[in-house]
């Protein structure tokens, strides 16, 4: 391996270890076990929402409805636990089926009718936004909603949904063992099946794909149906964690997620998605963020940071293997 490969195999680690070793010199408050649980709540929603994403990198593929996507399943859940009073299982049943459907969408969009990805999911990213609008009357969901003949919604949050963003198990948060499981469930499914190999086949070569017997439309319509279930998760915890269902919330996560992703797909050095990657890009954004506010960075800084870290992680990556002209 030469130094080259080195460097671009391990700089992601590298920086991850820099960066807790220069915070903890620099703001003792930093190195606790206490901020570390924090650092993985606050990027647990992130994770799973980017993993969302990777899935459709698996294939060559670009979701940008994942934000707008967490953003339904986290009206769904709080409608049927407020409005239909419901209970915990059912809202987040119907807050998953609804994920399945947004996916469905973009199958159709991308596969049947050949859509650009970008293009479908971008159409499906504004199909959810105006859909919540207009089942909500542009209003958040919480205990008390008036429903439109003056009366208030009798639901309420049961402990049992508040216990996924709320919860712990010893000292750890309930979401950081939900994220870690998706995380290695994916990579598991992508790297030790059959079908997660073929999905990978898919996005490396199409045609060569094509030509060993895999069914091209049919793993592209697998990867944005799993990815329509991952974006819906994401929103489930949100809102657990809020204790409500906020119009459009699940659009501020779209850059964090596809920042996580991208910056995963660099992070080997290999240009290969992979949850473990996607994992580690949202673990450094964490820390970066964490650190960084800390040291009362203002908190308008953060996408200007955000930005330079992925665009310095796509140098890394892309511009090594750019050929000469």
């Amino acid at each position: 391996m030469t130094a080259g490969e080195l460097v671009r195999r391990g700089w992601l680690f590298a920086l991850i270890v820099g960066l807790i070793v220069f915070f903890t010199l620099t703001q003792p408050a930093f190195a606790s076990v206490a901020n570390g649980f924090a650092i993985l709540r606050g990027i647990s929603i992130v994770t799973i929402i980017a993993c969302a994403v990777t899935m459709s990198l698996v294939v060559a593929g670009f979701d940008l409805s994942v934000g707008a996507n967490a953003g339904l399943a986290m009206m769904l859940s709080a409608i049927s636990l407020v409005i239909f009073r419901l209970d915990a299982p059912s809202a987040i049943a119907i807050a998953l089926i609804g994920g399945f459907l947004v996916g469905s969408l973009n199958v159709l969009l991308i596969v049947r009718f050949g859509i650009p990805d970008l293009l479908a999911t971008l159409a499906t990213l504004f199909v959810i936004q105006g859909f919540q609008l207009v089942i909500t009357g542009g209003r958040s969901v919480a205990t008390g909603f008036r429903l439109p003949d003056a009366t208030a919604a009798t639901g309420v949050f049961t402990p049992e949904f508040l216990a996924i963003g709320r919860g712990v198990l010893g000292p750890v948060p309930a979401p950081v063992l939900l994220t870690a499981g998706v995380v290695i469930a994916l990579q598991l499914f992508l790297t030790a099946t059959r079908y997660g190999r073929q999905l990978e086949a898919v996005g490396a070569n199409p045609e060569v794909a094509h030509l060993a017997g895999i069914g091209v439309g049919r793993s592209r319509a697998t990867a944005y149906l799993v990815s329509g279930v991952l974006a819906a998760l994401g929103g489930v915890v949100l809102a657990s964690q809020v204790g409500r269902g906020d119009v459009n919330a699940g659009g501020a996560y779209l850059l964090d997620a596809v920042a996580a992703a991208l910056i995963g797909l660099a992070a080997f050095g290999t240009n290969r998605p992979s949850a473990v990657g996607t994992a580690l890009g949202a673990v450094f954004v964490g820390i970066l963020l964490n650190g960084l506010t800390m040291a009362n960075l203002p908190y308008y800084a953060q996408d200007l940071v955000n930005g330079l870290v992925l665009a310095v992680a796509l140098v890394v990556t892309f511009a090594p293997r750019r050929r000469p002209r």
